[in-house]
């Protein structure tokens, strides 16, 4: 309970926006990876090794991939390498900055300023694009329901018959304040990762198996596959080992 005080003065600051709070954090990173200001990029390949089989076995290649909340475009990245039309789309435009940035040497990957959950977003994609794939990690489980089932719509459209969705979320099942300690605060200390997301971002919430069923329901999506995953993180603990959020992901198509 000693952390509540700090937690509760550190999310005040925050800004009702979410769109003025995620445009914000990423204008004021300094640095990413293993060892930078964003908490959920650990500059490391041992989570995405956990998709690529499953990206590869249902991800048309003759079809784009989308990577719908690319921020720094670390996944999107790393999806140039596995496909050959890549367009990360964000709703910050200095996450796409910085994501143009830090993407120098890959033609095939390009980057949008985007709210994938907005009215129309999906048909804007499908008639610039048309039918894609998408990749979408850790993006769900900061948004509202309503905000969620909206996305879900859009995917549906761009999508369309032969894309695939592939998402994974983390799913951390403990109070908000279980899950800051999972990740390294402790009543002396919060880390400058968490500070940051803290007095910028929405609360997280979780995101698994019964909410995926809520925003992808059966009458639109069909699940293909779905099971758990180890969401990585930048280390915060005073070792720096590695560190994993519990998460969850799932392979969906249009029914």
């Amino acid at each position: 309970m000693l952390l509540v005080p700090a937690v509760m003065r550190l999310a005040s600051r925050a800004p009702r926006d979410p769109v003025v709070g995620w445009d914000g954090y990423w204008r004021g990173v300094h640095a990413t990876g293993r060892t930078g200001d964003v908490l959920w990029d650990s500059g490391s390949w041992t989570e995405s090794a956990q998709y690529s089989d499953t990206v590869r076995a249902h991800f048309d290649p003759a079809l784009p991939v989308i990577d719908v909340g690319c921020g720094n475009g670390t996944y999107s990245r790393w999806l140039a390498g596995l496909f050959p039309n890549v367009l990360g789309v964000d709703v910050s435009s200095g996450a796409v900055e910085r994501a143009r940035q830090e993407t120098t040497d890959l033609p095939n990957a390009r980057f949008m300023v985007l709210d994938a959950a907005g009215a129309g977003a999906g048909e804007f994609l499908l008639e610039r694009m048309g039918p894609a794939n998408v990749f979408v990690r850790g993006v769900f489980h900061v948004l509202k329901p309503n905000k969620q089932a909206s996305m879900a719509a859009n995917l549906r459209t761009l999508t369309g018959s032969s894309g695939r969705v592939f998402l994974t979320e983390t799913n951390f099942r403990g109070n908000s304040l279980e899950y800051l300690q999972h990740l390294g605060a402790t009543r002396r200390n919060i880390p400058r990762q968490l500070r940051r997301a803290l007095e910028n971002l929405p609360r997280p919430g979780c995101f698994g198996a019964e909410e995926r069923l809520s925003a992808f329901s059966d009458a639109d999506w069909q699940l293909i596959e779905d099971g758990p995953v180890d969401i990585e993180v930048v280390p915060m603990n005073s070792a720096g080992l590695s560190q994993q959020v519990p998460g969850y992901f799932a392979v969906l198509a249009g029914a």
